[in-house]
């Protein structure tokens, strides 16, 4: 069983990594940022449920999105690096050829 001093410096540390994650992607930063306002009622306009409800699923809505698009470019660069470590593969070379050559012409 831990002790409650291990689970502090845990908890710490987790807190740190989440930070520092948070600054890969400020984005996701950003919209965690807007929901806590919504939490927090910061600008002081929310006072029924059906408002916060709205703008959470619009910031929930727009995260996914923004997730989505970061799990994309993410995915994209490894293949890049994948690829680029292989031989034979030429990405940026244009073909000089337009196709096959006519061996004559059809009847």
């Amino acid at each position: 069983m831990q002790n409650s001093g291990s689970r502090i410096e845990e908890s710490s540390a987790n807190k740190n990594n989440l930070e520092k994650r948070l600054e890969a992607h400020p984005e996701l930063g950003a919209t965690i940022e807007r929901l806590l306002g919504v939490v927090e009622n910061t600008a002081g306009d929310v006072e029924k449920a059906a408002e916060a409800e709205r703008r959470v699923i619009k910031e929930l809505r727009q995260m996914g999105s923004e997730v989505l698009h970061a799990w994309a470019r993410s995915q994209e660069e490894k293949k890049v690096e994948e690829y680029s470590g292989k031989g034979g593969i030429n990405r940026k070379e244009k073909k000089s050829s337009i196709g096959r050559r006519s061996s004559g012409r059809s009847r």
